[in-house]
């Protein structure tokens, strides 16, 4: 296996209606290396945070079912587990920051509590020990007053004290993988820029892999090794941060890049933006782009067979029957 921690192989995540079949997450791969920082970006609803749940084993049943795939950590098939082979690595091994702090933190439960409870079922800590070590790791995290804080309850912190909150738990138990989904959504850009920087030192610090699920292009930009783009439950492209960023070769990722307001440009110059809404993961036909709807680029295969990942370059995947034209088209529409 080498440096890979986790991959996630044809991972099909599906939600079962009123409506139908909602395929949230349809045959996604990718992977994850040690100490890696990957993210994954598209815009809402495509499946990111499914695809995040169904790593942890948390998907809601009913109405969601992992119907198929493989999700590798460790040489271990998540999917495989018992539920309680599953909790000794939640939490322990794997960790996630959660988008909305306030609905994740229990009211009733002062936090340092919350942070002890880990540090004594995975570390096997007393509770002394584990109460002081959830003020180190308020501390951490930046929360003055750690040791007199550690008592109260999460209403007692703002938004953004709330989030260092759900940090120093994830990281109670030094996890290898840390998935953060959306963790500055409900901050502003100053505390954004904080909570960023604090997951960053962590990984450098105690080496561990990151999967920042985001729609935030400029913190994928400052933070991420690897990008892999999701659009209607499925991976459309796949790369370095630097090829994705310099050489996207799918529409769709094209539309987010330019999607994102440039301080170069006239202000009286307009945001571009991807026309058209997401589809309909309930009606989608399989066999066909989801994109195509959307694309300005389409030709008639595009709604007759939906296109596979393939490799375009080192290490760069791409799901689009054009990609090859993608950058004489992209200079033409300039």
């Amino acid at each position: 296996m080498g440096d890979r921690l986790l991959e996630v192989r044809n991972l099909k995540t599906y939600f079962y209606i009123k409506e139908g079949e909602l395929r949230a997450v349809d045959e996604l791969s990718y992977t994850v290396n040690k100490g890696q920082f990957v993210s994954l970006v598209g815009e809402s609803a495509c499946g990111k945070s499914v695809s995040a749940l169904s790593i942890m084993r948390l998907i809601p049943y009913p109405p969601g079912v992992i119907v198929g795939g493989e999700i590798i950590f460790d040489d271990k098939d998540l999917l495989s587990l018992s539920e309680e082979e599953m909790r000794s690595i939640r939490g322990n091994r794997i960790a996630m920051i959660f988008q909305e702090p306030m609905t994740s933190l229990n009211p009733v439960l002062t936090v340092g509590r919350q942070i002890s409870e880990a540090l004594e079922i995975h570390r096997g800590m007393s509770n002394q020990d584990a109460m002081q070590e959830a003020a180190k790791l308020l501390k951490l995290v930046g929360i003055p007053d750690a040791e007199r804080r550690v008592g109260e309850y999460p209403y007692q912190f703002s938004g953004g004290m709330q989030q260092r909150i759900m940090i120093a738990m994830a990281i109670s138990c030094r996890p290898a993988l840390l998935i953060a989904d959306e963790p500055t959504t409900s901050v502003d850009v100053t505390v954004q820029a904080q909570l960023m920087e604090l997951i960053n030192n962590l990984r450098q610090e105690f080496g561990t892999s990151v999967i920042l699920i985001t729609h935030n292009l400029g913190l994928v930009a400052r933070y991420a090794d690897h990008v892999n783009v999701m659009y209607a439950g499925r991976l459309v492209e796949s790369g370095s941060l630097d090829v994705i960023y310099s050489e996207p070769s799918h529409p769709y990722t094209m539309g987010l890049i330019a999607s994102v307001p440039r301080l170069d440009l006239e202000r009286a110059q307009s945001l571009h933006v991807i026309p058209g809404l997401p589809p309909d993961l309930t009606r989608l036909p399989k066999n066909i782009c989801a994109f195509a709807a959307r694309c300005k680029f389409a030709l008639g295969e595009c709604i007759k067979a939906r296109p596979e990942l393939e490799q375009v370059g080192d290490n760069h995947l791409v799901a689009c029957f054009r990609h090859s034209e993608m950058k004489a088209l992209a200079e033409v529409e300039k």
